[in-house]
């Protein structure tokens, strides 16, 4: 009785955890709008990019995968700077980067943390994915996707790793429906949050390259703690989105998450089907959306990969196969701006280059792993 009543409890704690987190993302995001009205184009009157870094550091890691936004100064971590995690070592080998940089919107650099893989316990080791965010609380968290050689074949689970604001490992989450986390976004309440993590290895190494359609979206549910975060919750909310391993891009599955906390809404960019899906009531659901519903498909999509949504309400996908930027209305599903912001290396022009983005009143902050730079659209 007594473990019963226990459950009890701590299911209702967690209801009232994420009635919380959702009024504080809406409250937020209602701030964010800006002069933007929702049925107009975000990026529709940009048409420069300007390099703003180089995001190699010292130790020569390449290929920039996530972008995250420093929301409160802490630490190392400085208010509005923005956080780059590099998926490749110096020798250009995927799934052996191991650092994280800190880029100014004036460009200046400075490395926030090198992880060593031999201190860390992470299923396979160390390969920094797009999954990065950076929290109130000054914890910053990263997924990580390994390889020994750089190639899928020796890909394996790997874990999210959680830092403090001085750069330093203090906590692996691994587990709890993690196997190959390759993006990922937060709800923050501050002392609690909640993860949306898109995950890539579910039977897609022994399918040897052909698809499987076993990718996942895991909801994480955090009691934020400066020294220890606990993890509360694990729940699939998404699940059965193709996968399929690649000798280029290591592996292709679901990989941007972008949360409206005023719908409720999980944005999933489904890369394989070149499409943007919807996961509903993403915060409260107790069981899997499936692949949700189609959002926008086909079109100016070509291999979507990083996804954010914009101050207007809108999603901008960053192209894998082409270097094009698109924006998408959620609402009705209309590709209402695609803008091409790298057209090197190929074929295609561009193919390759993109990867995590983010969006913010100023403009598109983007990663190119062509030219291993931090950019701006504007």
């Amino acid at each position: 009785m007594e473990r019963n009543h226990s459950l009890l409890l701590r299911a209702g704690a967690l209801s009232v955890m994420m009635l919380i987190m959702s009024a504080t993302t809406i409250t937020a995001r209602a701030a964010s709008n800006g002069d933007h009205a929702p049925g107009n184009s975000f990026i529709g009157a940009f048409n420069t990019v300007t390099v703003v870094s180089s995001t190699v550091p010292l130790n020569g890691d390449v290929n920039p995968y996530g972008v995250a936004q420093v929301p409160r100064s802490k630490g190392k971590l400085a208010e509005g700077n923005f956080l780059i995690s590099n998926f490749n070592n110096g020798g250009n080998q995927q799934g052996t980067g191991t650092t994280i940089v800190q880029i100014a919107p004036d460009g200046t650099f400075s490395q926030f943390a090198q992880i060593d893989a031999s201190k860390v316990s992470c299923p396979g080791g160390i390969g920094l994915t797009t999954a990065l965010v950076a929290l109130q609380s000054g914890l910053v968290i990263v997924g990580s996707l390994p390889t020994s050689d750089g190639t899928s074949a020796t890909a394996e689970a790997g874990c999210l790793i959680v830092l403090n604001s001085a750069g330093k490992v203090i906590e692996t989450i691994s587990g709890h429906h993690i196997n190959g986390p390759w993006d990922m976004t937060a709800v923050d309440g501050g002392s609690l949050a909640v993860l949306f993590v898109t995950n890539v290895l579910n039977g897609t190494v022994a399918a040897n390259g052909n698809i499987v359609n076993r990718g996942t979206v895991v909801r994480l549910l955090l009691d934020i703690d400066d020294a220890k975060p606990e993890l509360l919750d694990s729940t699939v909310v998404g699940s059965g989105f193709p996968e399929r391993t690649d000798p280029n891009a290591l592996v292709i599955g679901p990989t941007g998450v972008a949360f409206d906390g005023e719908t409720g809404i999980l944005y999933v960019a489904d890369s394989l089907d070149n499409r943007i899906a919807a996961i509903p009531n993403a915060l409260f659901r107790g069981s899997s959306a499936n692949t949700g519903f189609t959002v926008s498909e086909g079109g100016a999509l070509n291999d979507p990969l990083g996804l954010a949504l914009t101050p207007n309400h809108h999603l901008v996908a960053a192209n894998g196969d082409d270097g094009n930027i698109v924006e998408i209305n959620p609402v009705n599903g209309k590709q209402v701006a695609v803008k091409l912001v790298d057209n090197t290396g190929g074929p295609p022009p561009g193919s390759g280059a993109l990867f995590g983005l983010i969006a913010v009143p100023e403009g598109v902050y983007f990663v190119d792993d062509a030219s291993n730079t931090f950019n701006l659209l504007n």
